[in-house]
C-alpha cells in the first residue's frame, strides 16, 4: 500500500502512480512533467513510459492536464517522443487546447551540428470545453490604450478589418511561447536531475488550474510548492523514495511561508 502524507492541503503519495492514480477518480486539474526518456538519470524506480499514465489520467468534464515534455537525442536524432505523447492525449479524447513553448535561457552542452536546443513543449490538453481559465496579462503593448483595427485574413487571402473596434490597455495576453530563464542557482537546486522551474510551474498553476491539481510525477515537490503559495489543493505521487522527502520537505517549508495572495 501507499504511503500517505498530509501537509496542510497537500496530499502525498509514495507509490506508483499507476497503481495511485485509478484510486483518486476523476481529477479536477493536471500540472506535471513527466521522464524525459532516460535523458537523465533518477536512481532507482521511475516510469519508462509516461503514455501509459497519461492514458490513465481520469480528468472531469472541463478538466486540464498540463503536461511539459521534451525529447531525448539518440542516435543524433530527436526521440519524437513529445509528439507521441501528444498525439495520445488527442486519441484519449481530450482536446489540444494549446501547444505552448517554454524557452529558456540557453543551453548548457550544445551539440556542435545543430542550433542550441533551447525550449520545451508544454501541452494543455482539456477534456472537452475548459472550466478554469485565468490567463495572464503582463505583455507590455507598444500603444497602450490605442483603438485596435488589426486587419484579418480570410480563407481566400483576402484582408478585413474587424466588425468591431477593439480598445488594448497598457498590458496584453501573453504569447504562448513563454521566455522563463531556468533557475540553475545552489540556493534553488532541491537535489533532483530534472527539478522544473517554479516560476514556469507557478504561471501554469496560475492560468490553467481550478482548486485542486494533481501532479502523478510530482519529483521534489514543485507543482506542490506552487500550489502552496497560490491557495490550490494539491495532490502529489512520486515513486522515488529520496525525491518523495525532498518534496514534503519543500511543500511543508513552502506553507510555513504562506500564500503569495492573501
Amino acid at each position: 500500500m501507499a504511503e500517505k502524507v498530509v501537509i496542510g492541503d497537500a496530499t502525498l503519495y509514495h507509490g506508483d502512480c499507476l497503481d495511485i492514480l485509478p484510486t483518486l477518480g476523476k481529477v479536477e486539474s493536471v500540472v506535471t512533467s513527466p521522464p524525459y526518456g532516460e535523458l537523465r538519470d533518477y536512481g532507482g524506480n521511475y516510469c519508462k513510459n509516461p503514455i501509459d499514465v497519461l492514458k490513465v489520467i481520469d480528468l472531469i468534464d472541463g478538466g486540464i492536464c498540463v503536461w511539459n515534455v521534451a525529447d531525448q537525442v539518440i542516435n543524433g536524432s530527436e526521440s519524437g517522443e513529445s509528439f507521441r505523447q501528444a498525439l495520445a492525449g488527442i486519441e484519449k479524447g481530450w482536446r489540444l487546447h494549446d501547444t505552448m513553448i517554454w524557452c529558456k535561457s540557453g543551453c548548457a552542452f550544445p551539440d556542435s551540428n545543430r542550433y542550441m536546443q533551447a525550449f520545451e513543449y508544454i501541452f494543455i490538453f482539456s477534456n472537452g470545453k475548459p472550466r478554469n481559465i485565468n490567463l495572464i496579462r503582463d505583455r507590455k503593448n507598444s500603444k497602450p490604450y490605442s483603438t485596435n483595427m488589426t486587419t484579418q485574413r480570410q480563407k481566400d487571402g483576402s484582408l478585413k478589418l474587424p466588425k468591431s473596434e477593439r480598445i488594448s490597455g497598457e498590458y496584453g495576453l501573453r504569447m504562448n511561447y513563454w521566455l522563463i530563464p531556468q533557475e540553475l542557482s545552489n540556493s534553488v537546486r532541491t537535489g533532483h536531475p530534472a527539478q522544473m522551474s517554479q516560476k514556469l510551474c507557478g504561471d501554469l498553476v496560475y492560468s490553467f488550474t481550478g482548486e485542486i491539481v494533481t501532479d502523478p510525477f510530482m519529483g521534489s515537490g514543485t507543482t506542490g510548492v506552487a500550489c502552496a503559495k497560490l491557495g490550490r489543493k494539491f495532490i502529489g505521487i512520486e515513486i522515488e523514495r529520496k525525491y518523495f522527502d525532498i518534496a514534503c520537505t519543500r511543500i511543508e517549508a513552502a506553507y510555513a511561508q504562506g500564500r503569495l495572495f492573501a
